[in-house]
């Protein structure tokens, strides 16, 4: 691995509604996984299947990991997560946020060669892709997979960039990009990722696609598959007649729109 003094890096598990599935990530994190990471802040938002008490209930028989649970006070979807995730590593100085979705489809040990060998930080982003060359599909529909692929296409032609994912579950992002908090301004659903990933094109920073294994097995989607399309859809349009005033910071949300409460913290510095 390359060593870099300098780096912090978070790790960021957006959980909703998955207390089954999130303890299989929590056991992803192996000791040859957590040399690279510094925090692991998981945020709950706003479960009601037993999310949260799954959590203590593994870190009670896990003792020693830096977690950090949070609950958010409200439901702010999967983008008002990554800014609550976003926020606190801007505040605790960590250089790297790296997300791994709760549900247990992405697993982060595809994420470790790179981690390794230092390339995943080299750039401003690292992104895990479903549809990159090598990655693994195991019961993921074909439907999807042809759906995924035509958004993918569209948003890479209004980009002018190739993108093989507009979002999946184990991405890497370097924080000095993000330091305006650039990211309040986009929405808080799941087409969060969609513009963030327009606004690394627009700010011409330096991200890269690696190939992951994403699993269908006992998740539940939280896709609605025509309002997220009309909104991708929306996103390209205007982007393309002004990308300017899509990523204009948003002057009418206040200091304090995206607060969360402390449930669980065993945490450490390095």
């Amino acid at each position: 691995m390359v060593d870099t003094p300098s780096r912090r890096l978070l790790l960021f598990i957006p959980a909703f509604n998955c207390a089954r599935q999130v303890v299989r990530v929590l056991d992803q994190l192996e000791p040859r996984v957590m040399v690279h990471i510094q925090r692991v802040l998981l945020i709950d938002n706003r479960s009601t299947d037993g999310t949260v008490e799954a959590v203590l209930e593994w870190a009670g028989q896990n003792p020693g990991l830096p977690l950090l649970l949070l609950r958010n006070d409200s439901n702010y979807s999967l983008g008002g997560s990554h800014k609550v995730a976003f926020d606190h590593a801007l505040q605790n100085d960590f250089t790297h946020v790296l997300v791994l979705h709760g549900d247990d489809q992405a697993d982060i040990r595809d994420l470790l060669p790179w981690l390794e060998d230092g390339r995943a930080l080299e750039g401003d982003a690292f992104l895990g892709s479903r549809f990159a060359r090598g990655s693994r599909l195991p019961g993921y529909s074909w439907f999807r997979i042809l759906g995924n692929l035509v958004f993918n296409s569209l948003v890479s032609l209004v980009a002018g960039r190739r993108l093989t994912d507009l979002g999946s579950g184990l991405n890497l992002f370097r924080m000095s990009p993000l330091a305006g908090r650039s990211y309040l301004s986009f929405p808080d659903n799941l087409n969060f990722n969609v513009y963030l990933l327009l606004y690394l094109v627009h700010t011409r920073a330096r991200f890269e696609f690696f190939p992951i294994s994403w699993r269908e097995e006992d998740q539940i989607s939280n896709v609605r598959f025509v309002r997220q399309s009309l909104e991708i859809l929306s996103v390209c349009l205007r982007y393309r007649l002004n990308r300017q005033k899509l990523f204009a910071p948003r002057r009418d949300l206040p200091p304090d729109r995206y607060t969360s409460r402390v449930l669980f913290d065993v945490t450490r510095d390095s």
